[in-house]
């Protein structure tokens, strides 16, 4: 794909990105897709994104850079798979509704590819929630319904409300030295075709990831595949089948240097080795205090 408005590239040629069906949709995304949480790039870097494969753009009502991405994509929208999120505050059904419709308006089209429910609300029925998400299929405003942050057990019940659509996708947090959501929730996420949207596979930055691995195996891996340890990082996060990873780039360099994390794929023996770095993995006791402290919080946000 070669678009007149995208800036030019100087640097070497990117491997073409490998794509993964989405969820059990029959569509062909990008393993690799643009992040726009904190972003301050402007069209650039995710212009060069797009023409370097990464089709697939990430973005939330809670972000404040709808506006950027629908200036990216001014001309070339049938070409991108759009998603983004409605924040919890809005879970009430008429909320939903005027909320995607705020999304439209900033992201300058008439339909969402993927649209998510940023994180639980615990004080407001799921089943009103999705009631409102099956609606805006309906109306053709989104064309797929997906979760953000849910666990096995949440994923499962909003899943339950649901009566002509179901759930595509589970955006969560994962990366080298974040582990979490292995055991429980991939399994069932692979196990019912969900596929994963993993947030931070940087860890927000390799600073981060060098924090745990103390004898530099990232680096080591880096070195032996010719790849960078970016690369590396983001390969590791795609090696499982079901997980597409969500980047953030302000810069071009970066973006250029990130869509190389695709293409190509980490030896087994290389796998093995990056997983030995140490990482942190969220217990039961933890998981739950965060879901209390959250539910208080929204709790005592309505009552104000």
């Amino acid at each position: 794909m070669v678009l007149s408005k995208l800036p030019t590239m100087t640097t070497e040629v990117t491997p073409p990105m490998h794509c993964k069906e989405f969820s059990k949709t029959g569509i062909p995304l990008p393993e690799l897709a643009l992040g726009t949480w904190r972003y301050s790039g402007g069209i650039e870097p995710l212009l060069a994104g797009i023409e370097l494969g990464s089709t697939f753009i990430d973005t939330a009502e809670s972000y404040g850079s709808e506006e950027v991405v629908g200036s990216a994509i001014r001309g070339i929208r049938s070409q991108i798979f759009l998603a983004s999120k409605v924040s919890p505050r809005n879970f009430r059904r008429q909320d939903v509704i005027r909320a995607a419709e705020g999304s439209l308006k900033r992201l300058k089209t008439d339909y969402i590819d993927l649209y998510q429910l940023h994180w639980p609300n615990y004080t407001v029925p799921i089943a009103e929630t999705m009631a409102a998400m099956e609606d805006l299929v309906a109306m053709g405003k989104i064309r797929f319904i997906g979760v953000s942050n849910f666990s096995a057990r949440e994923i499962e019940k909003a899943q339950a409300s649901l009566t002509r659509a179901r759930i595509v996708s589970n955006q969560v947090r994962y990366c080298l030295v974040e582990r979490t959501i292995e055991g429980e929730l991939m399994q069932y996420c692979e196990s019912k075709g969900i596929t994963i949207l993993a947030f931070s596979p940087l860890a927000s930055g390799l600073e981060n990831i060098r924090q745990f691995d103390r004898d530099d195996i990232l680096g080591a891996v880096a070195t032996r595949a010719g790849k960078t340890p970016a690369q590396v990082a983001l390969n590791w996060c795609t090696s499982r089948s079901s997980v597409i990873a969500i980047f953030k780039a302000d810069k071009l360099e970066h973006v250029k240097e990130n869509c190389g994390g695709s293409g190509w794929r980490l030896e087994p023996s290389q796998i093995t080795a990056l997983n030995r770095i140490p990482f942190r993995r969220r217990r039961r006791v933890e998981k739950l205090a965060r879901r209390v402290a959250r539910y208080t919080l929204q709790k005592f946000s309505r009552n104000l």
